[in-house]
């Protein structure tokens, strides 16, 4: 079933982004969610690799919003690279809220398109266009199947302080062993602590610029 959403606000850049009842805290940074989106996941960590890349398979923490799938399928269509991508989500949002976000026409993408990230089938691989192939799991991460190795995991999890759960070694390596070779997962937070699991599980850690609003991020890559 989908958690409450307890109402749908306009971020500084003009996007929108959703409030989260089950959890009280927003999905994006208020300094705006596509900016926010699009440096901390699709340049620090898809167009990253994307150059040695001739596919590429992706693992979401947090389908949330479906922003990140929506900003990835496009890249999809630019490079003409297919791309596997696979969302954990324990809470989906309602299609009524992701209706009402403004994504499609800033981007100026096709609604029908976002529309079918989010209705696409739970647990099945779901083929959207010719590029993107979209798997969802309804699930919390602990208990996820992690099937393929990944080159660009996109950690967005909320932060440490609201579900401290996602931020430990034991799941930073479990994301580990699911990691390609030179495989990187990336993420807006950069707290010490989240830094150190990383490195004990046997990721290269290095802080990156933030975007708007956020002085640093993290990229950790599998070096072997």
């Amino acid at each position: 079933m989908p958690h409450a959403d307890s109402g749908i606000f306009l971020t500084q850049d003009g996007s929108h982004s959703i409030y989260s009842a089950e959890f009280g805290v927003p999905y994006h940074s208020k300094y705006g969610a596509i900016q926010e989106s699009m440096h901390v996941f699709l340049q620090a960590g898809l167009h990253y690799r994307l150059p040695s890349l001739s596919k590429v398979r992706i693992l979401e923490m947090g389908f949330g919003t479906g922003l990140n799938a929506l900003l990835t399928y496009r890249v999809g269509v630019q490079t003409n690279k297919p791309i596997e991508y696979t969302a954990v989500e324990a809470f989906p949002i309602s299609m009524a809220a992701a209706s009402a976000l403004n994504y499609p026409q800033l981007l100026e993408e096709s609604a029908v398109t976002f529309a079918a990230l989010h209705r696409a089938a739970w647990n099945s691989m779901v083929k959207i266009g010719p590029y993107f192939s979209l798997l969802k799991q309804q699930a919390k991460l602990q208990e996820a199947t992690l099937s393929s190795p990944y080159d660009v995991i996109y950690y967005d999890a909320f932060a440490p302080t609201t579900q401290p759960e996602l931020w430990t070694e034991d799941i930073f390596a479990k994301l580990y062993a699911a990691t390609a070779p030179q495989g990187v997962l990336v993420t807006y937070c950069a707290k010490g602590a989240v830094k150190r699991a990383l490195k004990a599980v046997g990721y290269q850690v290095e802080g990156l610029a933030g975007p708007p609003g956020k002085r640093e991020m993290t990229r950790a890559t599998r070096t072997a």
